[in-house]
């Protein structure tokens, strides 16, 4: 009998890596023969598109280019990874900002932009994730220095 195939969608949480979820995957479905559709990045929540076995096939045309993020930040701050998990040091004193101003600020974000990966994304840099040389104090060149 062979194995089944399939698409599974989970609901990534936070603090798990993409291959997290494909190893459990794998131990929970007795196969090795699974792919994503698309890294999320640890800290990142989310869908995560997974094809088992003759399923993996599909990937290619799940992974679709149009994306939506919802983002929390924090005015006045920054971090030295760029995401909530980095060292969080004050860089300006934002109390005096209006809805307004913010609003004006974000409307180049808003519509279709062309993404820039941030210094702690999952992509990889000379066969390393670069969230992982970010947090090793080294930038990796995928976008803002840390």
């Amino acid at each position: 009998m062979s194995s089944p195939s399939g698409v599974v969608i989970v609901d990534k949480p936070s603090a798990v890596t993409s291959h997290q979820v494909v190893g459990k995957l794998r131990r929970l479905l007795g196969t090795r023969k699974i792919g994503h559709a698309g890294t999320l990045d640890p800290m990142a929540t989310g869908v995560l598109i997974l094809g088992v076995n003759r399923a993996t096939r599909m990937l290619g045309h799940l992974a679709l280019q149009d994306k939506r993020y919802l983002a929390t930040l924090r005015l006045g701050a920054s971090s030295n990874t760029d995401d909530a998990d980095g060292e969080v040091t004050p860089v300006a004193d934002a109390s005096a900002l209006t809805r307004d101003t913010v609003d004006t600020a974000l409307e180049p974000q808003r519509g279709d932009i062309l993404q820039v990966p941030t210094t702690v994304s999952a992509i990889k840099v000379d066969g390393k994730r670069a969230y992982a040389l970010a947090r090793a104090g080294r930038a990796s060149n995928s976008g803002p220095a840390p």
